[in-house]
C-alpha cells in the first residue's frame, strides 16, 4: 500500500509538472542525437528582366566553427575541488577504478564525459584545473591567462575581466553557435542574466544551470514524528515527556479574525480555500505562551485542539496533514508550536531524552548554516534572503532593494533568535565549538532542516539502514506567510524565493590563451555550443551512452520527466551510484562521470536516483506549483516587478566594480558571506542576537549597513547597472 501511494504521488507529479518548464529552452528529442542540420539554401532569385532592379543578394551564411583535428584546449575548469574536475582524482581512482562502462580509469585520466567530448568534437583536452572554487581558480590564473584556453570563474569576475579584454566576448560569435543562440532566444531572461555590457551586448561566460525554472531548496521533516504526535482519536498520552522551555517567541500570525488560504486538495485533484479561524481557535503561540512552561503531553493536546478549532475540523483525525499533507497550510507560529511539542517528547519519538528541532546539514560550515537564514525568509515573508545575487530583489515599484538594509530583515532574525533561545534549534548550531554536525538523521535525533531534496532524502533508501518501517524524512509544503507583494496589507500565501536560474559560476575563454589561434578559439566556442545541443545536454547530465539504458534496437529507454521523454540510466549505473557514492547523484556525476560540472544540467538523472520518499515529498510541492498555490520569482520581466527574479550578475563597469569592492563588509568575503569558512552576520544573529559591534536593534543594524558600510552607495551602483540592463532588454524587444 505504501509503495502504491508513492507511485500515485509520482504520477501526479509527472502530470502536474508538464507545464513547469514551458518556455525554459528547447525540448530535448531523445530520438535525434546529431548536430542540427544546416537549413537548405534558398532558391536563387529569378534573373531580373531588363529594366527591373536586381533582387537583393542573400546575406552570407555565418562561417562554421572549423578547427584542426586534435586541437588542444588547455582547460582550467572544474567544480570546487580536485575530486570534481575533468580528470580522475587520486583519492577517487585509487590504484585504478572500473566504472559501469567497463573501462578502468587511473588518477589523471580524463573522466568518461570528457573522453567522449574529445571524441565527438575531435579535440585534445589538457587538464590544467587546480581544484579550486570558481572564484579562487580564476584568481590563480588571472595573471597567467596565456597558459590556458578556458577557465572557471564567478559570473561577476568573468564579466569584470571580460570588460578589460581578458575574457573573450562570445556574443560576437553567436551566429556561429546555433544551439547556444537558439537557447538564449528561447529564454530571453537567461540572455539578460548573462549580458555583461549593455552597450555591446557582450557575454563573457557560458552559464551554468543546476536545473532551471524549478524549486531548489525546501523544508524537510520527519513526517512520522508529526503523525505520532498529532494523529488519532482522543487525547495524546505518553508515560514520559519533558517540559517546554519558558516561552520567548511571540506570535507572528494574527491573534484574531480569519484569513483564507488557497491550497491543493488532499488528493491533488484541484484547489480549494481553507480558512484559518483565529476567533474560533485563537493563536496557538499566544495560548501556549499564556500557559508558560508546560509538559510535552499538554503541549501536544493544546496543538491538537487548536488545529481542530482553528480549521473547523478540516484535517479530521489526520491533523499531521496541516504540516505534511498535499493540503498543508502551516505557518511560522504553527511550526514553533510543533517544534515545542517535538523537543518536549523525545521519549515518544525516538526513545531518548533529547531530540534536535531545526538543524543544518553541516553545522561547522557557514555555507550550510546560511540555509537557516534562507528558511527565516520563508517563515517570515522576507525577500532577498535567498536571492540569486547578493541579497537583492525588486520591490513592487520596480526599485532595487537590499535585504541587508531593511529593518524587517533583522526583525525576522530576532524571531529566529527567539526560537533558538527556546532550544528549538540544534545544540551544535548554537555552539559550533562542539564539533562538526552530529549525524542527526542517522542517529534518529533530528527533526527538520531546509535543504536540497534529493541529497537529503537518501537516508530513506532501505539500503542505508537508517529508518525503520513507517519512518520517513521528506520535503513538506513551504509555509504560509504574509508577503508584501503590493497587495493591500500583504498577501497571506505560499511563496518561495528558492527558484533555479543561472548559477553564479561559469566558464570563460581566455583571450590571451587563444590569441592568434583560430583553431583554439573555434574549438572553445564549439564546446560551449555543443553543450547546449540536445546530445550535449544529455552528455553533460548523464555522461556517455554506456551509462544510459538502451532498448533492443539501440535507442534510448525513456521515461516522462516534466512533460518530456528523457533517458533512463542503465541498471549498472544505478548499482554503481549506490556502491561508489552511497546514492548521492551529484557526487557520483561530478566525481566519477565528470558530468554536471557546468553548462545545462537536466534534473532527469537526479530524479531517477531520488528515494521513493524523496519523490513523494517533492511531488507535493510540484503539484502545488503547477496549480498556482506556491508562488515564486519569474524568469521574465513581469508586470509586478516584485515577482521578477534578480539577474545572477549585473553589468557594472570596472569603475563601478572597483567602487563596490571598497565596501568590504558587503562583498563576497565580508560580513554576509555564504562561503564555508567565512562569517555571516545573519547566522550570528540567529545564535546570539545583536551581539556584533554597532548592532543594537533592527533599526540600528539596517542603518549601520546603509550608512556606515556603504550600503546606499552599493545599492545605487547596482541600480545604475540594472537600469542600463532593463533599457537594453526593452531595446532588444
Amino acid at each position: 500500500m505504501k509503495n502504491t501511494k508513492m507511485l500515485i504521488a509520482l504520477l501526479l507529479t509527472v502530470a502536474m509538472l508538464a507545464t513547469l518548464l514551458a518556455g525554459c529552452g528547447n525540448k530535448i528529442d531523445v530520438d535525434q542525437y546529431s548536430a542540427p542540420k544546416a537549413e537548405e539554401a534558398p532558391a536563387a532569385a529569378p534573373a531580373a528582366e531588363s529594366g527591373e532592379a536586381a533582387a537583393p543578394a542573400e546575406a552570407a551564411a555565418p562561417a562554421e566553427l572549423s578547427y584542426a583535428d586534435g586541437t588542444v584546449l588547455r582547460m582550467a575548469t572544474g567544480y570546487n575541488s580536485t575530486k570534481t574536475g575533468l580528470s580522475m582524482d587520486a583519492e577517487v581512482a585509487g590504484e585504478g577504478i572500473t566504472l559501469a562502462d567497463g573501462v578502468t580509469y587511473h588518477a589523471g585520466d580524463l573522466k568518461p564525459t570528457w573522453v567522449e567530448v574529445e571524441k565527438v568534437l575531435g579535440i585534445k583536452i589538457e587538464d590544467k584545473y587546480q581544484g579550486n572554487s570558481a572564484s579562487n581558480e580564476f584568481d590563480y590564473w588571472k595573471e597567467r591567462m596565456g597558459d590556458i584556453d578556458m577557465v572557471s570563474g564567478t559570473a561577476s569576475k568573468l564579466t569584470e575581466y571580460g570588460e578589460q579584454g581578458v575574457v573573450v566576448n562570445i556574443a560576437e560569435y553567436l551566429d556561429q553557435m546555433p544551439n547556444f543562440k537558439a537557447y538564449l532566444e528561447a529564454n530571453p531572461i537567461v540572455r539578460l542574466s548573462i549580458t555583461g555590457n549593455t552597450d555591446t551586448g557582450a557575454i563573457y561566460f557560458s552559464p551554468y544551470f543546476d536545473g532551471v525554472n524549478d524549486i531548489e531548496r525546501m523544508p524537510l521533516m520527519r513526517v512520522d514524528m508529526v503523525q505520532k504526535l498529532l494523529d488519532g482519536e482522543g487525547e495524546f498520552a505518553a508515560d514520559e515527556c519533558n517540559k517546554t522551555a519558558e516561552p520567548v517567541y511571540e506570535p507572528f500570525m494574527p491573534t484574531s479574525g480569519k484569513i483564507d488560504i488557497e491550497t491543493v486538495k488532499l488528493d491533488g485533484s484541484g484547489v480549494e480555500t481553507v480558512t484559518k479561524d483565529y476567533d474560533a481557535g485563537g493563536n496557538i503561540i499566544a495560548k501556549m505562551n499564556e500557559a508558560g512552561s508546560i509538559d510535552g503531553v499538554e503541549a501536544v493536546n493544546m496543538l491538537r485542539t487548536y488545529i481542530d478549532e482553528a480549521y473547523n475540523g478540516y484535517y479530521g483525525t489526520e491533523r499531521s496533514n496541516l504540516f505534511i499533507g498535499q493540503n498543508a497550510c502551516w505557518d511560522a507560529d504553527e511550526l514553533v508550536a510543533l517544534l515545542r511539542c517535538v523537543v518536549a517528547n523525545p521519549q515518544t519519538l525516538n526513545g531518548t531524552d533529547t531530540i534536535q528541532g531545526i538543524f543544518s546539514r553541516e553545522e561547522d560550515n557557514n555555507a550550510r548554516r546560511v540555509d537557516t537564514v534562507r528558511f527565516a525568509g520563508q517563515l517570515f515573508g522576507i525577500r532577498g534572503l535567498e536571492s540569486r545575487q547578493d541579497y537583492l530583489y525588486f520591490d513592487v515599484d520596480g526599485s532595487l532593494k537590499d535585504a541587508r538594509q531593511n529593518v524587517e530583515t533583522y526583525q525576522a532574525l530576532e524571531r529566529m533568535n527567539a526560537i533558538a533561545k527556546e532550544g528549538l534549534i540544534s545544540e551544535n548550531y548554537m555552539n559550533t565549538a562542539a564539533g562538526k554536525t552530529k549525524q542527526y538523521l542517522e542517529s534518529d535525533s533530528g527533526f527538520m532542516h531546509y535543504d536540497y531534496n534529493s541529497t537529503q532524502t537518501l537516508y530513506n533508501d532501505p539500503s542505508q539502514g537508517v529508518f525503520d518501517e513507517g519512518e520517513a524524512y521528506m520535503a513538506v509544503m513551504v509555509p504560509v506567510s504574509c508577503w508584501q507583494d503590493g497587495t493591500e496589507g500583504g498577501n497571506y500565501m505560499r511563496f518561495t524565493e528558492s527558484w533555479r536560474s543561472v548559477k553564479t559560476d561559469g566558464w570563460g575563454i581566455s583571450s590571451a590563451g587563444v590569441a592568434g589561434n583560430a583553431d583554439k578559439l573555434n574549438a572553445a566556442l564549439k564546446l560551449i555550443d555543443y553543450a547546449y545541443s540536445p546530445e550535449g545536454t544529455i552528455l553533460m547530465s548523464y555522461g556517455p551512452d554506456a551509462f544510459i539504458k538502451h532498448n533492443a534496437d539501440g535507442s534510448y529507454a525513456t521515461f516522462m520527466f516534466n512533460g518530456q521523454e528523457m533517458p533512463e540510466i542503465a541498471d549498472a549505473t544505478r548499482a554503481e551510484l549506490w556502491e561508489k557514492a552511497s546514492g548521492n547523484y551529484t557526487n557520483y556525476a561530478r566525481q566519477f562521470l565528470g558530468s554536471t560540472l557546468s553548462f545545462m544540467k537536466s534534473q532527469a538523472f537526479e530524479f531517477q536516483c531520488t528515494s521513493d520518499a524523496g519523490r513523494e515529498g517533492a511531488g507535493k510541492l510540484s503539484v502545488a506549483i503547477a496549480l498556482g498555490t506556491i508562488h515564486h520569482p519569474e524568469l521574465a520581466v513581469t508586470e509586478n516587478p516584485w515577482y521578477m527574479s534578480i539577474p545572477t550578475v549585473l553589468p557594472n563597469t570596472k569603475a563601478e566594480n572597483d567602487m563596490i569592492n571598497t565596501y568590504t563588509q558587503l562583498t563576497a568575503k565580508g560580513m554576509f558571506s555564504s562561503s564555508k569558512d567565512d562569517k555571516n552576520l545573519f547566522v550570528n544573529q540567529i545564535v546570539s542576537g545583536y551581539a556584533e559591534e554597532g548592532m543594537g536593534n533592527a533599526e540600528a543594524s539596517a542603518e549601520m549597513v546603509a550608512n556606515e558600510w556603504g550600503g546606499r552607495q552599493y545599492l545605487a551602483l547596482k541600480t545604475d547597472a540594472w537600469t542600463r540592463l532593463l533599457n537594453f532588454y526593452n531595446a532588444m524587444n
